[in-house]
């Protein structure tokens, strides 16, 4: 009897020409809005994302102990450089449990872009950040249009950078 009621349903679905969904491409009103923080960076000042709104915005996870992370570094200070002043910007947030080493190390670095201790609030917000590196690619509107974790080739971020600031 089941093998019966199973047939009529599969010739039912064919002869009404039922087919499955195509899968879809998400556009980018489609990508979560990222969520929104205020910190204070290892300078002194104040960090909002929202403030970042209108530029392309690659937000950072890592610490200065993780040796992928550090990899990364010398990467993002090259971007910052090169697309910083057509609309993108870095912002770094150190995963590190206290903010010295984290002074030292952008000293050390002559890291370009802003810095922040994050915390495992924060962590949450963005899904939990389970390793490092994780980076988030937002938009000029401030949704997350790519993440990448661990370690990712420059050239990826570059052409993401790139393809975003077109639009």
């Amino acid at each position: 009897m089941r093998i019966c009621v199973a047939l009529s349903v599969l010739i039912l679905a064919l002869m009404t020409g039922c087919k499955p969904r195509p899968s879809t491409t998400p556009s980018a009103t489609n990508h979560p809005l990222a969520p929104d923080f205020s910190l204070t960076d290892i300078n002194g000042q104040k960090l909002d994302l929202a403030s970042y709104r209108g530029k392309i915005v690659l937000l950072d996870f890592w610490a200065t102990w993780c040796a992928p992370c550090k990899a990364e570094i010398p990467h993002f200070i090259d971007l910052q450089n090169k697309y910083g002043s057509q609309g993108f910007q870095i912002i770094g947030i150190s995963m590190d449990d206290s903010i010295s080493p984290v002074r030292k190390f952008y000293g050390d670095e002559k890291m370009n872009y802003p810095v922040a201790v994050g915390d495992d609030k924060l962590a949450e917000a963005y899904g939990g950040v389970l390793g490092l590196p994780i980076a988030f690619v937002i938009d000029r509107d401030g949704h997350i249009i790519a993440k990448h974790t661990g370690e990712t080739d420059a050239a990826v971020f570059e052409n993401e950078i790139a393809e975003a600031l077109k639009k």
